[in-house]
């Protein structure tokens, strides 16, 4: 069995499955984020002791700046 796809559905994948060049402030703009969360990620290393939850969170990090970008992108 199939399923019909919606137009907006669609156009939802196209543009979650398409390169987005950077364009004007783009590229500024990731620095940014990533400056401004390796900052956060610095003191979390710097005053948790390393564990399973440090590692977590960190990852955690690196989603937020992942779908940070995306937003960016889209």
């Amino acid at each position: 069995m199939t399923y019909d796809i919606k137009v907006e559905d669609v156009a939802r994948l196209e543009n979650n499955f398409t390169y987005h060049s950077p364009l004007g402030d783009q590229p500024a703009r990731y620095t940014d984020l990533r400056q401004a969360v390796k900052a956060v990620a610095t003191s979390m290393m710097q005053n948790c002791p390393p564990s399973r939850e440090l590692s977590l969170a960190l990852t955690k990090l690196e989603e937020a700046v992942f779908w940070a970008n995306a937003a960016i992108a889209r």
